[in-house]
């Protein structure tokens, strides 16, 4: 078991919960029990109303490539190039982008508007929310 996140999560006080969240399978996000409104990345307040009643809720873990990019060079240890960084729209709320990895298929199989879904890759304690393509039909 590891005694902290792995090197490239930045992990506070408030995103603790978004990097052990997914021990259970669950992707979690921070809302505003006053405005309603998805948060991320975590923070103390919310940055709509200011409101301190935030918490994390699951979500369903779905959403969109909204932009990408190939890494193409080593640029953290262990990343191993080439890879797909992407930020993916949520579908709880577009407007909530995680930036993350895509995984399960091919590089240049990776397209702005691919409709993805989480899975998560555990380092000890720590679950790492990757995405994946849907698989459409049976």
């Amino acid at each position: 078991m590891s005694d902290g996140p792995p090197r490239f999560v930045l992990a506070s006080p408030e995103s603790d919960f978004y990097w052990r969240s997914g021990a259970d399978g669950r992707l979690r996000i921070q809302r505003c029990g006053d405005c309603g409104r998805w948060i991320h990345p975590p923070g103390p307040v919310c940055p709509f109303c200011h409101s301190r009643r935030i918490s994390p809720e699951p979500v369903a873990g779905t959403g969109t490539v909204a932009t990408y990019t190939v890494n193409h060079k080593e640029w953290i240890p262990g990343f191993t190039p080439p890879y797909v960084f992407a930020f993916v729209e949520l579908d709880e709320d577009p407007t909530v982008r995680i930036g993350t990895n895509i995984v399960g298929c091919e590089i240049d199989e990776v397209e702005i508007g691919m409709r993805v879904e989480v899975l998560f890759e555990e380092s000890g304690e720590w679950h790492v929310p990757l995405f994946r393509p849907i698989q459409e039909g049976p």
